[in-house]
């Protein structure tokens, strides 16, 4: 295992310098049934809070990741890949080897005191999940917004867990000194298709009522409603019933993003396509002939029928005192005829 290489991109000769060492890691099981034939790796890391390289477009520059690897075992997740850089499996070793970075929050305060940093706001979720279920154990998240509430710093999260909610109260005291933006991930409120591309979630309906608590609680949360997969969750009634069900949880906005496969995940996901819906694999393959993205007349269509779906409910893809709208890495840059910016994950 290449241990050596912890950061969030790929090797990149002595630009990546090693940030934790190999005698610092401790492997765990636990004899639960919540993390049946799931490994932890217990590391210590030297850096927390990871720059997003020159090249990229996100409206962010810094990004926080407790965790590598994710147990929520989306099949689309553009992740995957990262676990390539360290020698781990894309596919099953993705969704059950987790790096657990058990030193995160005080080594992201002391780099928040560091007169280097300048405050800058760091977004959370963008890679895999921090709510994922090991948080649950590993209670990593309450010590770093504590250290961001501290500091004042702005930050937002991205997340599927419904976990959240066990740091209401932080995320209250931090929203009430910084910039604080909340977003969750629903790309759909089709239960057959949830079970079986995102087996490791909380269902739909959950991850909405955790936008109705936020709300209900002054914090203002969005919805990124992602990925919108073709063939699968793209119908218009389909569409219809997940933003409806997104207006009824109060949210203040909603931000559709097409599924887009990425080396790694794009062979999990069509392993799966074959798998269970082997009908659909040359219309997938059509889709995505030219590369990890649906076509541009696909995306807009998609994006323009959410958008007129969230007038006819009553919200909008942006409110005044709403969440704070972030993408994700995979996502591309938005065109200008598609409508208001678009949202991403983890």
């Amino acid at each position: 295992m290449r241990w050596e290489n912890l950061s969030d991109g790929p090797r990149q000769g002595t630009a990546d310098a090693a940030l934790f060492g190999a005698d610092a890691v401790t492997t765990r099981t636990f004899d639960t049934p919540e993390f049946a034939g799931i490994t932890f790796h217990e590391i210590r890391a030297r850096s927390i809070v990871n720059r997003v390289p020159g090249a990229s477009r996100m409206p962010f520059e810094w990004t926080v990741n407790p965790y590598r690897g994710c147990t929520h075992a989306c099949v689309y997740c553009f992740a995957r890949k990262t676990h390539s850089y360290l020698d781990l499996d894309t596919g099953i070793g993705f969704d059950s080897q987790i790096v657990v970075k058990v030193n995160a929050a005080e080594l992201l305060r002391r780099q928040l005191a560091s007169p280097r940093w300048h405050g800058d706001h760091i977004a959370m979720g963008t890679n895999v999940d921090c709510y994922q279920r090991a948080e649950g154990r590993y209670r990593l998240m309450p010590g770093i917004i504590e250290a961001l509430r501290d500091r004042g710093n702005p930050f937002s999260i991205l997340t599927k867990g419904t976990l959240i909610l066990r740091d209401l109260d932080l995320l209250r005291q931090a929203a009430a000194v910084t910039d604080v933006g909340i977003s969750v991930s629903v790309g759909f409120t089709d239960a057959e298709l949830w079970r079986t591309i995102e087996p490791g979630t909380p269902a739909p309906e959950r991850r909405l009522d955790v936008v109705r608590t936020l709300t209900d609680h002054g914090i203002g949360c969005g919805v990124l409603m992602a990925p919108v997969i073709p063939f699968l969750g793209d119908h218009p009634d389909q569409l219809r019933a997940t933003v409806r069900a997104v207006a009824a949880s109060g949210a203040t906005s909603v931000t559709p993003l097409v599924l887009h496969l990425r080396p790694g995940a794009r062979e999990w996901f069509m392993t799966w396509v074959k798998r269970h819906h082997p009908h659909l694999v040359r219309r997938y393959e059509r889709l995505y002939a030219e590369g990890a993205y649906a076509p541009k007349w696909y995306q807009r269509r998609v994006t323009r029928h959410v958008h007129e779906l969230a007038e006819e409910f009553g919200i909008g893809p942006t409110r005044a005192g709403g969440a704070r709208r972030i993408r994700g890495p995979e996502q591309p840059e938005p065109e200008p005829a598609a409508g208001p910016t678009q949202l991403t994950l983890l």
